[in-house]
Parts: C-alpha cells; sequence; structure tokens
C-alpha cells in the first residue's frame, strides 16, 4: 500500500497535466513559430536516426522472411508479407520506441534542466505562459512528426527489404513495390499510422511531465531523462496493445 498510493498519485498527476496539455492544443494563443522550431528539432533531426533503422529492419525482416517461405516454395510473397508487416505494426512501434528514446530523453533532459536552472520561473515572470510555451508546442510538435516519421520508417523499411531481394534474386524495383503494396490497403496503413499520433502524444506529455517536476539539481535532470524513456516506453507498449484491439475491432477484416 505504501508502494501504490504514490505511483496512484503519480498517474493522476499526469493524466490532469496531459488532459490540460490536450485542451491546450486546441486554446489560442497557439505558439505557431515555437511549433516550427520543435517540429525541426524534434521530427527533422530524428530523419536520419529513423531512415537508417528503418532500411536495416527491411533488410532483416526479408532474410528473415525468405528464410521462413523457402519451407513451402513461397518466395514470391516475401514483398507482400514485408509490407504488410512493416505498415501494420513493426514499422510504427519500432519508430514509436526509438522515437520515445530520442525524443523522450531530449525534452526530460531540456525541461529538467530549464526548471532547476529556475528559467521557468524566469518566463512566468516575463507574464509568459510557460505551459504553453513549454509543454502545448512540444505536445504538437510530435504528435505532427511521429506519424510523418513512421511513414518515413515503412519506406524506407521497404528499400532496405528490395536492396536484400535485389542481392538474391535481382528483382526490379517496380516489380518489387507493385508485389510489396499488392496486399496494403487503406484499412492497413491509415489506423496504423494514425495510432502514431497517440504514441506522440504520450511520449511528449510523460516526458514534459517529468521534465518540469523535476528537482534534486543535476542528479533530477539525470533521473528526469532516464524515467522520460523508460516510462514513455512501457505506455506505448501498453497503449499499442489497446489501439491494435481497437483497430481490430473497426476494422474486423
Amino acid at each position: 500500500m505504501a508502494v501504490v498510493k504514490p505511483l496512484l498519485e503519480t498517474v493522476g498527476d499526469w493524466a490532469l497535466f496531459a488532459g490540460r496539455a490536450l485542451t491546450g492544443t486546441v486554446r489560442p494563443p497557439f505558439e505557431l513559430k515555437e511549433t516550427a522550431r520543435q517540429v525541426f528539432e524534434l521530427g527533422c533531426r530524428s530523419a536520419p536516426l529513423i531512415a537508417a533503422s528503418g532500411f536495416a529492419v527491411g533488410v532483416v525482416l526479408s532474410m528473415h522472411t525468405r528464410a521462413s517461405l523457402a519451407r513451402f516454395g513461397a518466395e514470391a510473397l516475401i514483398p507482400a508479407g514485408l509490407g504488410i508487416a512493416l505498415v501494420r505494426e513493426t514499422g510504427p512501434l519500432t519508430a514509436g520506441l526509438l522515437l520515445s528514446g530520442r525524443i523522450g530523453a531530449g525534452i526530460g533532459a531540456e525541461l529538467g534542466a530549464m526548471k532547476v536552472t529556475e528559467q521557468i520561473d524566469a518566463l512566468e515572470a516575463l507574464a509568459v505562459d510557460s505551459f504553453k510555451y513549454l509543454v502545448v508546442t512540444r505536445v504538437v510538435a510530435c504528435i505532427i512528426s511521429v506519424p510523418l516519421l513512421t511513414t518515413l520508417m515503412n519506406f524506407t523499411g521497404m528499400l532496405g527489404g528490395f536492396a536484400a531481394e535485389t542481392a538474391i534474386t535481382g528483382v526490379p524495383l517496380g516489380l518489387y513495390f507493385r508485389q510489396a503494396f499488392s496486399l496494403v490497403q487503406f484499412s492497413d496503413l491509415i489506423p496504423a499510422t494514425l495510432k502514431t499520433a497517440v504514441f506522440g502524444f504520450l511520449i511528449a506529455t510523460v516526458s514534459c511531465y517529468l521534465g518540469v517536476n523535476t528537482s534534486r539539481g543535476t542528479e533530477g535532470v539525470g533521473q528526469a531523462s532516464t524515467r522520460a524513456v523508460v516510462y514513455s516506453s512501457i505506455l506505448l507498449i501498453v497503449a499499442n496493445v489497446l489501439l491494435v484491439r481497437m483497430i481490430f475491432f473497426f476494422y474486423p477484416a
């Protein structure tokens, strides 16, 4: 009981924090310039990591799929199987977990450092809404960036699969992509991509909550950064299970 009560209190505080951030995304004033800067910092600067990881995942998935399907003489299904696997689950989940490390740690450390050095208090003294300027802008940036980066991971994953297949069979690029997207429908692509907006919201709110509630100086900054990665990753995995269940409910086919 001594452990459960503080945990429930923390979860409740985060839920209120996340609700305030969600309502703040649709209420003026809109910090468009700062939001655009955060999209660049959190999104564009994460693109090389996502692209390289997606390519590597595509190569590995293609090799494993070939090893399995070759037993049944079904090598022709490798591009289609890779496309379905990437678009439905592997791409969104892998991108989310990578970004929870890249973005979560950055936000937690940055806001934590601002908290312990009293920069957040200085913003309030200048009549700036620090919650809007620091939290809401990062939440909006993550909601925008994570689906776009997931799409990038899916595409580079396909390229990685093509590189692995063409090295073995010499399959042309056009034929490979026609086969890869032969079974992928909008009911596969759209829900799987949109659920990553929820991933972005969870990563941003957890990281911002831990950052703005940092204490104990530089030690607290390090703990906020580490906890942001761990907690956002756990929440992302749990949310993924629930969202997949919802997708199957609305798209049973």
